[in-house]
């Protein structure tokens, strides 16, 4: 699948380039004659898109939403993420608790000290 593509289906759910993340809209806006609107045009004769026509929310854009099948073409097309190093793995667990703590530091010691509990 065109790259392009691709992004246009990842962006519209919300999903990062590796098709990953909540999907927390589907969604893509684009005025006829844009410069998306022909590739969101084309994922619609494909049927991984649907073209909504305008609606009030999108003013005189053309309102896409991704059909199930496109759903199936993120999987099927992304990239796997890549491989995180020991380091970027405790930091991506930082980043999902690290409201909890004071400093990234904080939360490696409270890291440090779960993965020992959970090691005993």
């Amino acid at each position: 699948m065109d790259e392009k593509l691709l992004h246009i289906l990842q962006h519209s759910l919300g999903v990062d380039m590796y098709g990953q993340g909540e999907q927390y809209r589907n969604h893509f806006a684009a005025y006829p004659g844009g410069k998306d609107f022909e590739s969101c045009s084309r994922l619609a004769e494909m049927g991984l898109m649907r073209d909504m026509g305008t609606r009030s929310f999108t003013g005189d854009m053309h309102c896409f939403i991704v059909a199930p099948e496109g759903i199936d073409a993120i999987a099927q097309h992304s990239p796997s993420p890549p491989k995180l190093t020991r380091g970027q793995q405790r930091y991506q667990r930082y980043l999902e608790y690290g409201d909890m703590f004071e400093s990234f530091l904080d939360f490696c010691r409270w890291d440090g000290e779960s993965e020992r509990s959970w090691n005993a």
